[in-house]
C-alpha cells in the first residue's frame, strides 16, 4: 500500500522532471531559432521547415520557475551540440581542401623538390585556369590547411590559383625548422608557381610573414606581398595568451558555424589555444629565435614590391604598437590595415579582410595583362 505522503512525493518528482524536460525543449527551440537566424547550420539539428510549427512551445516556459529555466539552459546547450554534431557530422570545411576535382576547382597534393627533401603542398587551380597564383605561408604551430579554406575560397573566387605549403618542421614536412634553411620555403613555393603562371604573389601569416618578407627583401621576385600579423619580435606573457583566448569570443568567429559543426569547431579552438602554449614543431631553432633572425623591420624597409600589412587591433601576441612599428619601417607606399575586431588567432577568419586581400592581389593580375 502506497502512503499518501509517498504518493504525493512521487507525483511531485514527476512534475519536476516533466517541467525540466519542457524547459530543456524550450531552450533547444530557442537555440534552433538563433541558429536559423544566424545561418549556423553546424549547430542545428531540426528541419527549419518544421521549426515555425513548434513556435507555440516557446510560450509555455513563461509559467516555469526561473530556477528550472536556469538549470535547463546548460543541459540544453550540451544536447544542442550533440544533436547538431550528429545531424551535421559531414559539415567539415577541411573537406573543401581535400585533393580532387570540384565544380569550381581542382586540388592536387604535391611535393615540391628542395635542396634537402621536399615541401608538401596543396595546389588549387580554378576550373578555367589562372594567370595569377598565390603562395600562402602559414604561421607557427599550424600547417598548410589550418583555417586556410576561407582565404583559399576568396582567392579562387577571384580567379587566382593557390599554393598552400607546410613550413619546415610543420605539418607533413620532414625538414627541421632551421636557420637559414627555412628561407627556402618561400623561394621554392614562388619558383614552382612561376614556372606555371604569369604572375605570382606571396601571402605570409605570422612566422610565414617574417620568412616571406626576408625572402622578398633578398630579391625573390613576386607581383605582390601580403603580410598578416607578422611580428617584428615575439614578446608576450601568459596574460597576453589569456587575452588572446578571450578575443575568440567575437560574432564573426561564431559565424564559422555556418560552415562547420560546433563539435568540430570546439576541437579546432582547443587546437588554436594549444598551438599558443605547446606548438608541435620539429625544430633545431625556436620560433622566437627564428623570428628574431628574420629581422622583419629591417627587411620591410628594403621591399620595393607592392606591400600590404594587415594586423588585428585586438591582437595580444603581436600588439598594435608592434604593428605600427612595422608600418613605420615599411615604405610609404605600403598599404596598412588594422582590423578593429580581429586578434592574432581570428584575423585569418575575418571575411571582409580576406576579401580585401583577394581584391588587392587581383589587381596584380590586371597589371600583368
Amino acid at each position: 500500500m502506497i502512503l499518501p505522503n509517498a504518493e504525493n512525493a512521487r507525483m511531485s518528482h514527476i512534475r519536476q522532471a516533466t517541467m525540466l524536460i519542457r524547459a530543456i525543449l524550450y531552450w533547444m527551440l530557442v537555440f534552433e531559432w538563433l541558429a536559423h537566424w544566424r545561418g549556423w547550420r553546424g549547430v542545428s539539428w531540426l528541419n527549419h521547415r518544421v521549426l515555425p510549427l513548434l513556435t507555440g512551445a516557446l510560450l509555455a516556459p513563461g509559467r516555469m520557475p526561473l530556477r528550472v529555466l536556469a538549470l535547463a539552459a546548460p543541459i540544453s546547450f550540451v544536447l544542442q551540440v550533440i544533436a547538431g554534431s550528429i545531424r551535421r557530422h559531414a559539415l567539415n570545411p577541411l573537406r573543401r581542401l581535400m585533393p580532387g576535382r570540384y565544380a569550381d576547382r581542382a586540388i592536387e597534393r604535391i611535393d615540391i623538390p628542395m635542396a634537402e627533401g621536399v615541401m608538401p603542398g596543396l595546389y588549387i587551380v580554378p576550373k578555367n585556369g589562372a594567370r595569377h597564383a598565390i603562395c600562402v605561408l602559414h604561421g607557427s604551430g599550424c600547417d598548410k590547411t589550418y583555417y586556410a579554406w576561407r582565404l583559399a575560397d576568396a582567392l579562387i573566387a577571384r580567379g587566382m590559383a593557390v599554393l598552400l605549403v607546410d613550413l619546415d618542421g610543420h605539418g607533413e614536412s620532414r625538414r627541421l625548422q632551421r636557420w637559414p634553411e627555412s628561407l627556402e620555403v618561400p623561394i621554392a613555393g614562388v619558383s614552382w608557381l612561376a614556372a606555371r603562371h604569369a604572375a605570382v604573389s606571396l601571402i605570409g601569416i605570422s612566422l610565414g610573414g617574417c620568412l616571406a618578407a626576408h625572402a622578398v627583401a633578398g630579391g625573390l621576385p613576386v607581383a605582390r606581398l601580403v603580410l598578416l600579423e607578422a611580428p617584428p619580435r615575439l614578446r608576450f606573457t601568459h596574460a597576453d595568451q589569456r587575452s588572446e583566448a578571450i578575443a575568440l569570443l567575437q560574432p564573426f568567429v561564431f559565424d564559422i558555424l555556418a560552415e562547420s559543426s560546433l563539435y568540430y569547431q570546439l576541437l579546432q579552438v582547443i587546437d588554436l589555444i594549444r598551438a599558443q602554449y605547446t606548438p608541435q614543431i620539429r625544430a633545431a631553432i625556436s620560433t622566437w629565435e627564428l623570428i628574431d633572425r628574420c629581422a622583419l623591420t629591417t627587411n620591410v624597409a628594403r621591399i620595393n614590391t607592392p606591400l600590404m600589412l594587415i594586423y588585428g587591433e585586438r591582437d595580444a601576441i603581436v600588439k598594435p604598437s608592434q604593428a605600427h612599428e612595422v608600418r613605420t619601417a615599411a615604405p610609404a607606399s605600403a598599404h596598412f590595415v588594422l582590423v578593429p575586431e580581429a586578434s592574432h588567432l581570428t584575423l585569418i577568419l575575418h571575411q571582409p579582410t580576406l576579401q580585401q586581400i583577394a581584391l588587392w592581389c587581383e589587381a596584380a593580375a590586371a597589371n600583368q595583362s
